[in-house]
């Protein structure tokens, strides 16, 4: 998950769709609407966090990042960016996404297949997972787990051992949609930034359809990064106030823009 070129969102967005200008669907398929990212008020955001999952809840975010030797699940103060508590994972694990479940903090590393439970909220190790293939960001729709893996495929896991209950492939316009990245289940869809670029991606859990995209290029001109790994990716939403928080990897600074704007749903 680490990139190897420069972020370029419109570019880098035709190219995980893998289309071209002479692809007849394409052409004649109406275009998805876009929301640009209307910001509401900054917060900030340790800019060393490789940030790969990031959760609201109880007023406190929770944040992992990646890197072997770099990897951690924090607790941390909304207002002023600083760490209440702090765990480290092995340095022999990449650290990736972050879900709750049951009052407890679920984690999954890169290509290690083996996740972790931790307490809430003191963070202590409590259990281990399995799963199969790699580990991006996870989610969860109230009843699974939601784990993206980089591919156009979510899985849908049972939270007691992860096995897969059932699979989501993602499309938009009809074309897999590949590089799902960090996760949210916000107003009955799902958030999904998508790697090397600057647009999520809004799924439609049933159907698999993008219905449309939010985008975060405002935010990240606004970051100015100069390093190509330091893309959008951070997803957390606190549901008791209808808030929307995002953030990206190695960004100073953490985000509040109004929640999308709800859209048909496809058939």
């Amino acid at each position: 998950m680490i990139p190897t070129k420069a972020r370029h969102p419109v570019a880098s967005l035709l190219a995980i769709l893998a289309v071209t200008t002479h692809s007849p669907a394409r052409a004649e398929a109406p275009a998805l609407p876009v929301q640009t990212a209307e910001v509401i008020r900054t917060y900030p955001h340790d800019a060393t966090a490789f940030t790969e999952g990031l959760l609201f809840h109880d007023g406190s975010l929770y944040e992992s990042t990646g890197y072997e030797g770099q990897s951690f699940i924090r607790q941390e103060d909304l207002a002023t960016g600083r760490t209440i508590r702090s765990v480290a994972l092995s340095p022999d694990y990449f650290g990736e996404g972050i879900v709750i479940w049951d009052n407890q903090i679920l984690s999954v590393t890169w290509r290690n297949q083996r996740g972790f439970r931790w307490s809430l909220p003191d963070l202590k190790p409590i259990g281990a997972l399995r799963y199969t293939g790699e580990g991006w960001a996870m989610t969860s729709d109230g009843h699974h787990i939601v784990l993206s893996d980089g591919t156009p495929v979510l899985r849908f896991l049972d939270p007691r051992d992860f096995h897969v209950v059932h699979t989501l492939r993602v499309t938009a316009n009809g074309t897999p949609l590949r590089h799902l990245n960090e996760l949210e289940y916000v107003h009955g869809e799902i958030l999904a930034n998508i790697w090397l670029t600057d647009e999520i991606a809004r799924i439609d859990p049933r159907s698999g359809h993008v219905l449309g995209w939010i985008d975060l290029t405002p935010l990240a001109d606004q970051i100015g990064a100069t390093d190509p790994d330091a893309v959008p990716n951070g997803i957390a939403y606190d549901a008791k106030t209808d808030r929307l928080f995002v953030t990206g990897k190695d960004w100073p600074l953490l985000f509040e823009i109004r929640p999308p704007i709800p859209l048909p749903r496809s058939l």
